[in-house]
Formats: structure tokens, sequence, C-alpha cells
């Protein structure tokens, strides 16, 4: 065990050991991404890896996509330094699967072929609810990338001992180049690879780590406990109620995040991709059922950690550590093990943040180049190959708009701009998708409403809400500025109930009556698969 005498201050560890473990691991994944990438001809191959993974495959990438640097980082800081309300994310975050496996996997597999609009716009009228698709797509990528990038900033800030602002820029640079370079190269294929290889080495990482802190306490879970409230001298880290108890406006806060944490996964554009990736129905609900089982193995994990910090390293020296709630983790990793299992814990969380840029990059690419340029701008007939050109034209710009965006928001609240996605991707995806799969009487112009609906007031809330200015944990950080209205953080009890209703009352209100054929067509192929092997070859 290691004392902590400097770590708050400067950077814990050997930065010449964090960075020649980095670079091994970008090393190996780049040799696997080339080897992935020698099949990539088709826009199946592009976008969709050809449908060549099996579900247990697919399962470890969905899980590699989907516990972030959030997931990781964000989560046992929380858990360190609020307890008990920090685990909630992790239940959250966990739940939300059971709505993706009940309500979406198995029927937008069937019934789309490589992207959200593929399904939303089946039995609507193509061009505009593509556009609308679209661009959800694209906000919700933009602002997941945006936390990614900035978590990358505030994450080597703290092992390679960055300390100022133009380091991190040239930081959030290179994880940008990389991505590019992933994407270019590999496509699904070759992200789905460096997902199933992070995914294996984060919960391996994870599971050394409990067992390690578990031994320490003579695998007495309660010893762990009574240890952190010992160092915390806060008993109520036990409790309910220490983040989101406080008041009245907290309580309906938590309310809010609950909501969008356990909606917006089923909604979330680059994990419903990822749907798309496995030849059957069958290995589409096997790969929800292999990642439901990896990701609630990590979760359990994150409560031990989380406790683990708090006891052995302190919620006091986490604060004050470069990346504040963020460096928990890491820090652990220094307590138990030194500069080597630092150097290893944070090469993992460097590739988590690389994999999950690569799997919202390649969704964002395949949003534009399949439902813009393919069948908006060329009306289904893209010349051979172009659609591949335009995706990689695109990974290139949406690279260079995320590092641009990084830049601006490092160190600002990661937590605000994840919190969002979820928020944006709940209100704007989620009803149409719904209301598309299961409700004959579901309209164009409902969808459109609900779709711009929530998307525009779910930004339109957090925009004026305490995240972005009037509170000390605040984006814009100066008293002057004070435009917030909306009391909570999150939007979610608003707007996604709001594009539920306009999704609705449009619907009911329109005249215009929809293609009955193709309504039954979908129900019938989203239902059975038939259908869905003969769009897939076309």
């Amino acid at each position: 065990m290691r004392h902590f005498g400097e770590a708050a201050t400067t950077s814990p560890g050997e930065p010449w050991l964090n960075i020649a473990i980095f670079g091994a691991f970008v090393a190996v994944t780049m040799v696997i991404v080339f080897r992935a990438s020698r099949n990539n001809k088709t826009a199946a191959d592009y976008y969709a890896a050809g449908r060549s993974f099996t579900g247990g495959q697919n399962g470890s990438a969905i899980a590699g996509d989907y516990l972030s640097a959030a997931s990781f980082l964000g989560i046992v800081g929380a858990i360190a330094m609020t307890g008990y309300d920090g685990f909630l994310y992790s239940i959250g975050f966990l739940v939300a699967w059971l709505v993706a496996l009940l309500l979406v996997a198995e029927l937008l597999r069937n019934t789309g072929k490589f992207t959200m609009a593929d399904v939303l716009s089946f039995r609507l009228k193509q061009r505009p609810v593509r556009i609308a698709a679209a661009t959800t797509t694209l906000v919700v990528c933009f602002f997941y990338l945006l936390a990614q990038m900035a978590g990358a900033g505030g994450l080597v800030s703290l092992l390679l001992g960055i300390g100022d602002q133009l380091g991190q820029a040239v930081v959030i640079t290179v994880v940008g180049a990389l991505m590019i370079l992933y994407v270019l190269i590999g496509g699904m294929k070759g992200t789905t690879w460096v997902q199933i290889i992070k995914a294996v080495l984060l919960i391996a990482g994870a599971g050394v780590m409990t067992v390690w802190v578990l031994a320490l306490n003579g695998f007495d879970f309660s010893a762990l406990l009574d240890k952190a409230v010992a160092v915390a001298e806060n008993p109520a880290i036990l409790d309910p109620g220490l983040k989101y108890g406080v008041s009245d406006t907290s309580k309906i806060d938590f309310l809010s995040l609950g909501l969008a944490l356990v909606l917006g996964t089923a909604a979330l554009p680059h994990v419903l991709m990822r749907f798309y990736t496995v030849p059957t129905a069958k290995e589409a609900r096997k790969s929800v059922v292999w990642a439901i089982w990896l990701i609630g193995i990590f979760y359990v994990f994150t409560l031990v950690l989380g406790y683990g910090a708090a006891a052995l390293v302190g919620p006091a020296v986490i604060a004050a550590a470069p990346g504040g709630p963020n460096s928990a983790a890491p820090l652990l990793a220094f307590s138990l093990g030194g500069p080597l299992l630092l150097g290893l814990i944070s090469a993992i969380a460097f590739a988590t943040i690389l994999a999950v840029v690569a799997g919202l990059t390649i969704t964002a690419a395949a949003s534009f180049a399949h439902d813009i340029y393919a069948s908006v701008v060329k009306k289904g007939k893209p010349e051979p190959g172009a659609e591949v050109k335009v995706a990689r034209r695109t990974v290139v710009i949406m690279g260079i708009v995320a590092i641009i965006g990084g830049i601006g928001a490092n160190g600002q609240n990661v937590a605000f701009l994840v919190a969002l996605a979820f928020a944006v991707a709940a209100s704007a995806n989620l009803p149409t998708i719904v209301y598309s799969l299961f409700w004959k009487r579901f309209t164009t112009k409902g969808a459109l409403w609900s779709m711009y609906g929530g998307l525009a007031s779910a930004i339109l809330l957090i925009v004026f809400s305490p995240v972005v200015s009037g509170s000390e944990t605040s984006m814009l950080k100066t008293d002057a500025i004070d435009f917030a209205w909306f009391p909570l953080s999150n939007p979610g009890i608003i707007s996604i109930p709001l594009a539920f209703f306009l999704g609705w009352i449009v619907s009911v209100l329109d005249k215009t009556q929809e293609d009955p054929k193709k309504q039954s067509e979908m129900e019938v192929r989203s239902l059975t698969g038939i259908g869905a092997e003969k769009a897939v070859s076309h």
C-alpha cells in the first residue's frame, strides 16, 4: 500500500511508464484493426461488419461500447464521494438494459439494415423521417463524444502530470487522431474487435482490483464499509440521500436523472447500431443477454471499488487530485499496486475512451452517409462504393469537430454532457421507436413533432438549468452570468413525457393515413424476421 503525500498534487506513478503502456496497447489494437479491415468492401462490411459476429462476441462489444469513461471513472468516483447515491448510477445504467432487451433489440434487428432511421422510416415517409433521425443521431453522438474527449483530457492530466491547457489540448488532439485512424481503416469490424478487447481488459482489471480490495479487508465487505466511514469521517455515505435527498428539488432531479438513464439506453444510436452486426434475431437476443451479464458483473465491481477508494485513498485526497472524483479509480490502483498497476488501469481507461469514441464516430458516419447521402440525396441509388467514401469523409469531419469541441469542453462538467446525451436520446428517439414498432395509428407528422420536439425541449431545458449557469458547479462559473430558470439538472422528467405526448396528439389529430401494407409488413418483419435477410442482401 502506498502513502498519498503528493499524489493529490502531482502525477502519481511514472508518466513514462504510463505512456509506454498506452503505446503498447495502441500498437496491438492497430495491428488487429488492420487485419480486420481486409474484408471491408461493401457498405454492409463497413457499417455492420458483414453481420459476421456471434451473439457472445457482439454482447462483449456492446459491453465495451456501453461501459464508457463515465462508467469506470465517473461511477467509482461518485461512490467514493457520495456512497449509496453514487451507486444509484450503476443500478440505473444496468436496469436500462432490460428496457433495451424487452422493447427494442430483436424488433430493431429484424426491421432495419444499418441505422435507427431504417426502422423509423420503414412505414412512414422516408425523406423527412430520415433527416430527423439523422439529426438526432448526430446531436446525441456529438455530445457523447464531447464527454469522452473531455474525459480523456482530465484523465491524462492526472496520469502524465500534464496540468496546463495546451498540453491537454495536444492529448485530446492525439486521441481524436487515433480515433479517426481506427474508424477509417477498420470500419465496424475493426471497431468491434477494439471494443471486445477493451471490455475483456476493463472487466478483468476491475475484477483484479475488486478481489485485491476485498483481500485487504479479509473478504469482509462490512469491514470495508466501516473503514470507508472511518476514513471519510462521514457515516452518511452508507445511507440514501447524501446527494439526492438534500431538498425536494434534488429528489425530483434524481427521478429525472433515473428516467433519462433507464429510457435513454434503449434509444442510444451507437448501442442500437450494434444489433445489426449479428446474422439473426436469435443472436441479437443472445448478445443482449451476454451484455447484461458482463455489464452487471462490472457494476457490482464498482460498488467495491468505490468504497475501496473511499477507504484506501479517502474522499478528501480524491477531491483535491487533478480530475477530482474522476481520479478515484486510478488513485486506488496506485494505492494497491503502485506505478505498474496504475499504468495498466490508466491504459485500460484510455482504451475505454478510445473504443467508445470509435463506436460513436462510426454511428455518426453511418447515419450521415446512409440516411442523408444515400437515401435522401441519391434517393436510395448511390454509385457503387460512394456511400463508404462519404462515410469515411464524415468520420474525418466528425473527428475534427469532436477534437475542437473536446478542447473547448476540457475541464467542464463531464457528467452534464453524458446526462445530456441520455436525455436527448430518450426524448428525441425513444417515443418514435416505440410508436413505430407498436402503434398502427402513428403518422409521419407525429414522428417529426415527437423527434424535433423532444430534441429541442431537452436541449433548451438544459441550457437554462443550473448545469450551465447559476451555481458553483455550473459550466459558466462566473457569478455575473446566471440565466438558469429551470431548477432541475436533468430535463428527462419534462422532455421525455412531452415527446411521447407530442407523438400521440399529433398522430391522433393528423388526418393523413400511412400505407397499411407497409405497416403490416413492418409488424410481420419485426416480430418474425421474415424478409429481413432478403433486405440485407440487397
